[in-house]
């Protein structure tokens, strides 16, 4: 069920990006007023998100960790799986950040003869994880190309090392390779994994084909079907400049490039409403951006409130003489 209302929400979205490819008008209203209604709810969604989250209140540290504790000196502490100080803290954010330290150390349970529960490593969900993330974000920055004028230099540079192979004519990006596989995987192991399969809502589905859309079409733009990249980059600097560009000059744009621009504009729109908003909450997440001191430090919730308290001496003096005739012991006799 998941899957399958994931892949209408895709269909219908590739079918409306690819009719505006070929209607004037729908292709004045995705290149006109689409980018701007994303980018505005992307911008108020994230906003939106991160002040809940701030606003949420934290009175203690929340410790869920895999490592020894600091306490007696001579009890070796863990100093990145459960820092006690800003910096150790710091560290393992920038580990789970870069590297994804935690993901490092999956396991996956089978049964083994059909009898036998049996744990083993498994580092191939790290492993695409991080190549499909890490390829998101080179791609995303290599962009760069279409949005300013003069091109920065990272973006050259970066251009430079991800197509080091020279492989092919134009030249194979590795992270397009990359992300691809990535991809592929991740999505993959939702269908074929029965127990990741079973709890696997649209939420986790759409995303993974909205990204592969992106990437798919991207890819198609670059290697097979020629794209009027000109027309493309005065596309994206009028955008962001607010002078959108007349009805002419979006005739130029192909309809494999409206399919691939409208991908991206659902993608801002879904975005902050997602679990991909993760990107943002990692770092406002307690069990990681806060050292565990709890044995060092007594925390109070500052919300707490004063609150009218019964204690049993007035309990008992309320209620003594019905005790007494229940039976019921009392520590003060009459």
């Amino acid at each position: 069920m998941g899957l399958g209302l994931s892949l209408l929400y895709f269909i219908v979205i590739l079918g409306l990006g690819w009719i505006a490819g070929y209607l004037p008008f729908m292709k004045t209203i995705f290149g006109t007023i689409l980018p701007y209604v994303a980018l505005l709810l992307f911008l108020v969604g994230i906003i939106a998100r991160i002040v809940r989250w701030g606003r949420s209140p934290v009175p203690f540290r929340i410790t869920t960790t895999c490592g020894q504790e600091k306490s007696l000196p001579w009890i070796r502490q863990n100093k990145l799986d459960n820092p006690s100080s800003a910096l150790g803290a710091f560290g393992r954010m920038l580990l789970e950040v870069l590297f994804f330290r935690s993901l490092f150390r999956n396991t996956k349970a089978e049964f083994k003869d059909n009898e036998k529960l049996v744990y083993s490593v498994d580092k191939w969900l790290w492993f695409f994880s991080l190549a499909f993330h890490w390829s998101f974000l080179i791609i995303f920055l290599r962009h760069f190309r279409f949005f300013t004028e003069p091109i920065p230099s990272f973006v050259t540079f970066l251009q430079n090392i991800d197509g080091f192979f020279q492989v092919g004519l134009p030249i194979i990006y590795i992270t397009d390779v990359l992300i691809l596989a990535g991809l592929t995987y991740l999505f993959l192991r939702r269908i074929f994994d029965s127990k990741v399969k079973i709890i696997s809502l649209p939420s986790d589905y759409f995303p993974l084909l909205l990204i592969l859309g992106i990437a798919v079409t991207g890819v198609l733009m670059r290697y097979f079907f020629k794209t009027d990249l000109v027309a493309v980059k005065e596309f994206t600097v009028s955008i962001l400049s607010f002078q959108p560009i007349g009805s002419d000059l979006l005739a130029k744009l192909s309809p494999l490039f409206i399919i691939h621009f409208t991908f991206v504009c659902t993608l801002l729109i879904y975005f902050p409403f997602s679990k991909l908003v993760h990107l943002g909450g990692i770092f406002l997440s307690p069990t990681r951006n806060l050292a565990n001191n709890n044995r060092m430090k007594r925390h109070v919730n500052p919300w707490n409130y004063d609150v009218p308290v019964h204690t049993y001496e007035e309990y008992e003096e309320e209620f003594r003489d019905k005790m007494i005739a229940a039976g019921i012991p009392v520590e003060k006799e009459e």
